[in-house]
């Protein structure tokens, strides 16, 4: 076993990948990545303590989540970047500590290990990343639990630096953040003090995605209801994917008069619903699916491509050289764009440049997909809606946000979304939509029967959604409303999106493809047990179950 990754889905017969990640990631990149983290614990170890006496630490704040950030699923494969990154730990760990010691604050003899290992070389980071597999973690389910706090962490780093990059902070945020690494370098945690983490856990994820959602709309206004034109122009063109609407804006800004053109992919598609982009005449549309197509869809793009954060599957040599990192992602042998500097943005010029020597993207599909149902928008049409459900027309919504994926069974949310009946209405949030938001599935007075929120980290829309209607019919749970969850997840955004749902007491949650493997048996059945999460069945069965009942 020369690596050990089991924090996506996709993961080898639902166990975990041992030699080379389904994502693409090598044993190298993989073990890197668990020693980032390992270092990254060590750091919130005296962060942690520096929170607790109100001493200020944001450079560590910052490095804690950039770290989480670059070993998310499909973020980073650049193995340099990574030892990189490394370093800079070691130092601001050894930072926080010094300053610890000016005020005098009393440090534990006792130190854990993450807090004290020192690779001065990249020869002795690399021989030192295999110390830091969760295997040595011998407990099945404190191994279990900790991973799942650790994994639904690096879904809320995610969303914290989108709204860190729009000026949006809030200490609670990463006092947690400090605070659950460092818990989980504890060798004597109990798996009752590890349930309650994780429940805590939720709460601030919660927190952060409500942090991101004021960001976004504070600085783009809140999204309206867009129809999103998925043909081409014939001008040259760049496309940019990932989550970062920051990137976004200070791209259409560079190339406004350039004679580029600006295309959507995958999560960035909900860029199109908020109102501040729409003044861009050159903002065409979206080009093509979910992340896992890309290899296909960049090839007749024809023009450079811009990641801003994960979703990256590595490239092939045919277009490799018109891919474009910046931020937490990043692949050895692609430009990676540097980060803003001094409050300054970022320099786009090098991509125009090369944009403009190539030829405009090969159309693919035509016509338009809808979107732009945030919590604004659908408590604009509140009394529809009510209408609706009292009357019988709307008979129940489905939550069917998440992620896509490569494999074969997730063919199952197309197949459910053609089956639903015609008076259930789709709410959806993250790239799972592109599973079904091009189909026909039409309207109920009015009200399209797929209402797409916008990125994962909109999945907040949904649960405001929730609430407001639990308010406007007057009920004492959540989970009393014409509601059912058909979540499908991939990666760490999902974890924390399913954690934000149980911490306000929402049950019954179906999960597929496959429930996470990094949870044991015991731990899982705990979540059965307690909050009714299921994984799912067949299209047919799952239909009675959700739907019919």
């Amino acid at each position: 076993m020369s690596m050990f990754c089991f924090q996506c889905q996709e993961t080898v017969r639902n166990i975990a990948c041992t030699v080379r990640g389904v994502c693409g990631k090598t044993e190298d990149v993989s073990n890197l990545q668990d020693l980032l983290i390992f270092v990254s614990k060590g750091v919130s170890y005296f962060a942690h303590i520096a929170h607790q006496q109100n001493i200020s630490c944001d450079f560590a704040d910052t490095f804690v989540f950039e770290a989480l950030f670059m070993t998310i699923t499909n973020a980073n494969f650049n193995d340099s970047k990574i030892i990189e990154k490394i370093k800079e730990g070691q130092e601001i760990r050894e930072q926080v500590k010094n300053i610890l010691e000016t005020h005098a604050i009393n440090i534990p003899e006792n130190l854990p290990k993450e807090a004290t290992l020192t690779s001065t070389s990249d020869e002795q980071i690399i021989a030192n990343s295999l110390l830091a597999s969760i295997l040595n973690e011998q407990d099945e389910d404190v191994r279990s639990l900790k991973s799942l706090i650790l994994f639904g962490v690096k879904g809320m780093a995610a969303y914290v630096e989108h709204a860190h990059n729009l000026g949006k902070r809030k200490k609670s945020s990463f006092a947690f953040m400090h605070k659950a690494l460092s818990e989980t370098t504890r060798t004597d945690i109990t798996v009752d003090e590890l349930i309650a983490l994780t429940h805590e856990c939720g709460l601030y994820g919660v927190e952060v995605m409500e942090l991101l959602d004021n960001a976004n709309t504070s600085a783009y206004g809140n999204p309206i209801s867009t129809k999103v034109n998925i043909g081409v122009k014939n001008n040259p063109a760049i496309l940019i994917s990932g989550h970062d609407l920051k990137d976004m804006e200070e791209l259409l800004i560079q190339t406004e008069g350039t004679g580029v053109d600006v295309y959507t992919h995958s999560e960035m598609l909900p860029a199109h619903y908020y109102p501040a982009f729409k003044k861009y005449s050159h903002f065409v549309g979206n080009y093509g699916n979910a992340w896992w197509k890309q290899k296909e869809e960049f090839e007749t793009f024809n023009g450079p491509i811009l990641f801003t954060t994960n979703c990256i599957v590595p490239p092939n040599e045919t277009y490799k050289n018109r891919v474009y990192t910046t931020g937490a992602s990043g692949f050895k042998g692609c430009v990676h764009i540097p980060d803003r500097v001094e409050g300054k943005a970022k320099d786009f010029s090098q991509i125009i440049a090369h944009a403009k020597t190539l030829p405009a993207p090969t159309e693919i599909e035509s016509g338009e997909i809808i979107g732009g149902y945030a919590h604004n928008q659908v408590i604009q049409l509140a009394d529809p809606i009510v209408d609706a459900v009292k009357s019988g027309a709307i008979r129940k919504f489905v939550v069917m946000a998440g992620c896509d994926g490569r494999m074969k069974s997730r063919e199952y949310y197309t197949e459910f979304a053609k089956k639903l009946p015609q008076d259930v209405v789709i709410l959806t949030a993250g790239c799972a939509k592109y599973r079904y938001n091009k189909l026909e599935l039409g309207s109920i007075n009015g009200i399209p029967r797929i209402l797409d929120a916008g990125q994962c980290n909109d999945s907040y829309s949904l649960v405001v959604i929730a609430l407001k209607l639990k308010e406007i019919f007057n009920l004492h749970d959540i989970n009393e409303l014409p509601i059912v969850y058909n979540i499908a997840w991939y990666e760490q955004k999902a974890v924390i999106v399913f954690l934000a749902l149980l911490s306000l007491g929402i049950k019954n949650i179906h999960i597929g493809p496959t429930l996470p493997a990094f949870l044991s048996p015991n731990i899982r059945k705990i979540f059965v047990e307690n909050f009714g999460i299921a994984s799912i069945d067949t299209v047919d069965e799952d239909m009675k179950t959700l739907i019919e009942n």
